[in-house]
């Protein structure tokens, strides 16, 4: 009996070795798999709805399905970044030719100053420095993806070649990591729907109504002459999470600068822009997206978001929210475990 346990350690060790190696050799690849994980959860009703139209061609299918991916996702992200990219360069090139303040930036410390609020510092406040901190944070993150194009492709032909093959065999690949998992079959399978529910509430609640806020306040802001619109609009998405605010953090600074500017008549239509076409986004299409998912509390969620961008780059604002999502996910396993064992 020694000598088996001994034998069980010895593998176990050898196995955590391997493991570890294994780690460090898919490292460069791991944001590309996790994505290639996520698309293939939130894309898994149209791939069904292509098998089920090419009869069961497995193969054909999972290729239609990671072309639709890359035309629907992959192009348009990747434009949208070198975009954001270039604004942010540009703004951040006017923020330090005008000494660190642009008019935007000067319109929102006269409004401030004008309120009297009584905690306020007596010297500048001089938004341009904060939003030339901002750009330098955003500036040095996406320029590290896009100097490297090299990187950039490998990493798009990996996510689609596991993209592909997680379509194509993914329900093998289910079954064995049930088969490999220490747990009851019955936890395995929770733990799956769980995973399957948090990627879905997190990518098609909170995330893509910001992302569709963020889309119309860019529009907006291009419409009625707002500088940089596709930037300010990627600000919008992300403050769109914040409870009570929103993309009045952006609406409302742009609105301002375009009345400082004596566009009036143009302030006036982004005012009504954002409240009919962005306002209601959240009260129509929110409820709608979100369904009966994980619910994350928007303040969490924004945390999430900053932290997930702080800690994994630019693509932080999807895996920050998903990350919590799934250790929410977790504890209601345990929970239920501990429940029945103890029942």
């Amino acid at each position: 009996m020694g000598y088996q346990k001994s034998e069980l350690y010895f593998l176990l060790v050898l196995l955590a070795g391997m493991s570890v190696v294994i780690f460090f050799i898919f490292q460069p690849f791991l944001y590309a798999l996790i994505l290639a994980v996520i698309f293939a959860t939130v894309f898994a009703p149209v791939h069904k709805r292509i098998l089920a139209v090419m009869q069961a061609r497995a193969g054909l299918s999972a290729l239609l399905t990671t072309l639709f991916v890359l035309v629907v996702i992959v192009v348009p992200v990747t434009f949208l970044g070198i975009q954001i990219f270039q604004e942010s360069t540009q703004l951040y090139s006017s923020v330090v030719d005008n000494g660190g303040t642009i008019e935007l930036a000067r319109g929102i410390e006269d409004v401030v100053r004008s309120l009297g609020i009584p905690f306020l510092p007596t010297g500048t406040l001089d938004f341009g420095l904060y939003v030339k901190q901002g750009l330098s944070f955003l500036i040095q993150h996406l320029g590290t993806i896009f100097s490297n194009v090299a990187k950039i492709m490998v990493g798009i032909f990996v996510l689609l070649i596991a993209l592909y093959y997680l379509f194509k065999d993914g329900s093998e690949l289910k079954k064995s990591a049930v088969a490999l998992s220490p747990l009851q079959d019955i936890y395995d399978e929770t733990i799956f729907r769980k995973l399957e529910l948090a990627i879905n509430s997190v990518v098609r609640g909170s995330i893509l109504v910001g992302l569709v806020q963020g889309v119309l306040t860019a529009i907006g802001l291009s419409i009625f002459g707002v500088p940089n619109p596709i930037l300010w609009g990627s600000v919008a998405a992300v403050a769109a999470l914040i409870p009570g605010v929103g993309t009045a953090l952006v609406l409302i600074p742009s609105i301002l600068y375009l009345f400082f500017i004596g566009e009036t008549v143009s302030a006036s239509g982004l005012l009504v822009w954002g409240i009919v076409a962005v306002g209601l986004v959240d009260n129509i299409l929110g409820p709608k997206l979100v369904g009966r998912g994980i619910k994350l509390h928007p303040f969490l969620t924004l945390l999430s978001i900053l932290g997930g961008i702080s800690f994994f780059g630019p693509l932080g604002f999807l895996f920050g929210p998903l990350t919590l999502s799934l250790l929410f996910a977790f504890l209601e396993i345990y929970s239920t475990i501990r429940r029945e064992r103890n029942g």
